[in-house]
């Protein structure tokens, strides 16, 4: 789908999810994998109210949603060569968990120091992070004590009400799209497939 054909449908429903966004509320979206809760990655704020719409621990590990490999570079310390090859050539989306984050609250960065990152492989995703200008946090909507649901439908109607925006796009779609594999570079730069 062409941008500017995105940007005719979606236009009034991405400045409302901008909106949402600047002002620390969750949103509700489908992303290349999977509908998906997010907010402001850089707001410390609207993670601790995602965590809560999630009924997760605070030690939950996150996916970061970034436009592009610039955007990468503002938040993690160093994009290997290697990684940057990697994402312009890998086909299935692609996951990397990157070891020094920075920029970022702490509430979205694992333990380690480390952060996940997925530049999305889908056109409204893409240019919704285009237009709000951050990351988006994700993690997948469902409450920590449910199964993850296969599309709209399933999702819990308690995490519909939670939600403060709630995308149109992709509601009749039946399945998932398959997850992302996740890779990281070891110590010795070699590239670690952790899900293929």
């Amino acid at each position: 789908m062409k941008e500017a054909s995105i940007d005719m449908m979606y236009d009034q429903e991405l400045e409302e999810v901008k909106q949402t966004l600047k002002n620390g509320g969750t949103i509700l979206f489908p992303t290349d994998t999977t509908w998906s809760l997010g907010c402001d990655a850089t707001n410390a704020k609207a993670v601790a109210k995602l965590l809560e719409l999630k009924e997760y621990p605070t030690d939950l590990s996150f996916i970061l949603l970034v436009d592009s490999t610039d955007t990468i570079k503002k938040y993690v310390k160093h994009l290997h060569p290697k990684i940057e090859t990697l994402l312009v050539y890998h086909q299935r989306p692609l996951t990397v968990v990157y070891d020094r984050a920075k920029n970022l609250p702490a509430e979205v960065v694992a333990s380690d120091g480390s952060v996940a990152i997925r530049i999305p492989q889908d056109d409204y995703c893409i240019y919704l992070l285009r237009a709000f200008g951050k990351p988006i946090v994700t993690t997948t909507a469902n409450e920590s004590t449910n199964p993850l649901p296969d599309c709209f439908a399933e999702i819990s109607e308690d995490i519909k009400k939670k939600a403060d925006f709630i995308s149109t796009r992709r509601r009749k779609e039946t399945a998932l799209n398959d997850p992302s594999v996740i890779v990281r570079l070891s110590p010795r730069t070699e590239l670690v497939f952790l899900r293929e």
